[in-house]
């Protein structure tokens, strides 16, 4: 598994979690009308193991995921179906909202 950043920041609304992978950070993708930029100052955080961002996502009210290997250790954790993830050019993108 490639480096994962995780970033945590508590909101009026619960707890925002943000995972990449590293190498992602400052790229664009887009295809047709989606676009999505893996803008530092929203996703760059501390590298993080598994138990720590399988942890996070358990207490999180909303997280954003981008990358192959982050979105797919959600998946594998049952924290995202994979009928919901988007392909965006190359990567791979998921949203968890805890109601």
């Amino acid at each position: 598994m490639g480096e994962l950043l995780l970033n945590e920041r508590e909101t009026g609304k619960g707890r925002l979690v943000s995972v990449c992978d590293a190498g992602l950070i400052g790229e664009t993708f887009e295809n047709d009308d989606l676009s999505l930029t893996v803008n530092a100052e929203f996703y760059e955080g501390e590298p993080a193991d598994e138990e720590a961002i399988i942890g996070s996502l358990a207490k999180c009210s909303v997280a954003n995921l981008v990358g192959t290997e982050a979105v797919a250790l959600a998946v594998e954790h049952g924290f995202v179906e994979e009928e919901n993830v988007l392909d965006i050019d190359g990567t791979r993108h998921a949203q968890l909202l805890w109601m």
